[in-house]
């Protein structure tokens, strides 16, 4: 049976309904944007028909597999074909799909399909596994036995992810206004002020890290991995637009995750706008951030040891004690003063400023706006723009 399949480079160019096969922690450490989770295994019985495989024969894992998938079929055909589907309509095409698998006599082939030019409606439906192997092709085989036109993702999530790593290698980048300043003059609040009153015009690194890029930077938060990441770096870029981008400056690590060095090296280059806000703001915006979350104390708790160790042994205990007694302002004070202030005056000292504002002047959005009148130098990058 032939199987109409293509490349992510080709298939991106038109919209699908994507759907991936794998389980649900293979999807969660990273997908293609907007695809669904319809795994054929659970994470448990991912892991056995893997056991399996290694350690018996990979007929068991078949078997096991087949098994498995057997179960799920009446739920996982629901949602690809967005209605129930009786078992006199699917069981009897299983059966002989999962007969000439175990026996062999399977011929899943690829066939190479151009994408439709054209947007259709409903979505067409676009089906991926790890390697684009025998969990997505034998789907891919029971669909069309269905009825149902569907396309394969030529070498499954592999591929794509393959393809997002060399698009960093092409990335080409707007002019970026980098916002910089010492932590908890609120730059990611600024950032999302800036979105609400200008679509597209803000890139904001710790938003799709799920991590504030510190040493508590998790609290309250899941952050993503590198694969993730990145999947959701490339598609916020191909929303943003030409003109000035507003980003918030970085190093080249936000958390676990590493920034593309076109990107790091493009921030700067870019127009450095220096914010500057009072103490008091500071630690009202920091208190505000970080106690909002469940388990925020025990979860700060568990870093101070490390935090205390850095601003010196008298501090050692003192500022876990603080916070369980109900002085978080007092917490946070010291960690700005002892911490953070000297990290940030040591490695800004040698930047020029294209501006310096006040985050508490009520003029800040409007002077921001301001300078994409006269937007940086566009950095250098000999690639075409992402799109």
């Amino acid at each position: 049976m032939l199987i109409p399949a293509n490349r992510y480079e080709r298939l991106r160019q038109q919209p699908w309904r994507w759907v991936d096969l794998r389980s649900p922690a293979e999807f969660a450490r990273d997908h293609i944007p907007g695809a669904l989770n319809v795994p054929l295994f659970d994470d448990e019985q991912r892991a056995l028909v893997g056991t399996l495989y290694k350690k018996e024969s990979p007929q068991s894992a078949l078997g096991a597999g087949l098994g498995f998938v057997e179960q799920r079929i009446p739920k996982l055909l629901a949602a690809l074909l967005g209605r129930p589907v009786k078992e006199e309509e699917w069981q009897g095409r299983f059966q002989d799909l999962s007969t000439a698998i175990e026996s062999g006599r399977s011929l899943l082939e690829l066939e190479t399909v151009e994408p439709p030019r054209s947007p259709m409606e409903p979505l067409p439906l676009a089906i991926y596994c790890w390697r684009g192997g025998m969990r997505s092709r034998s789907v891919a085989a029971l669909l069309q036995a269905l009825g149902m036109p569907v396309m394969l993702l030529e070498g499954g999530y592999k591929s794509y992810r393959m393809w997002a790593l060399d698009r960093f290698q092409q990335l080409q980048l707007p002019p970026l206004i980098v916002l910089r300043g010492p932590t908890g003059v609120g730059k990611t609040a600024i950032l999302a002020k800036l979105e609400q009153r200008q679509a597209n015009s803000t890139l904001c690194l710790e938003s799709l890290a799920a991590h504030r890029s510190s040493v508590l930077g998790a609290v309250g938060k899941q952050p993503v991995s590198q694969p993730l990441f990145d999947s959701r770096l490339l598609l916020r870029l191909s929303e943003l637009g030409d003109g000035p981008i507003f980003i918030e400056g970085e190093s080249r690590k936000v958390g676990d995750v590493i920034l593309p060095s076109c990107l790091w090296r493009a921030m700067e280059h870019g127009a450095q706008v220096q914010l500057k806000a009072q103490m008091a703001t500071r630690v009202r915006n920091l208190m505000d951030d970080y106690l909002s979350s469940d388990n925020a104390i025990e979860a700060i708790c568990a870093q101070l040891p490390f935090l205390e160790g850095r601003i010196g042994k008298k501090w050692v205990g003192q500022l876990e004690s603080w916070l369980r007694e109900g002085r978080a302002a007092d917490v946070t004070e010291v960690l700005l003063q002892r911490y953070y202030d000297p990290l940030y005056a040591h490695s800004d000292k040698t930047r020029s400023w294209h501006a310096s504002l006040e985050v508490e002047a009520a003029t800040l959005m409007d002077d921001l706006f301001a300078l994409l009148q006269h937007p940086p130098i566009q950095p250098s990058c000999d690639a075409p723009r992402i799109g």
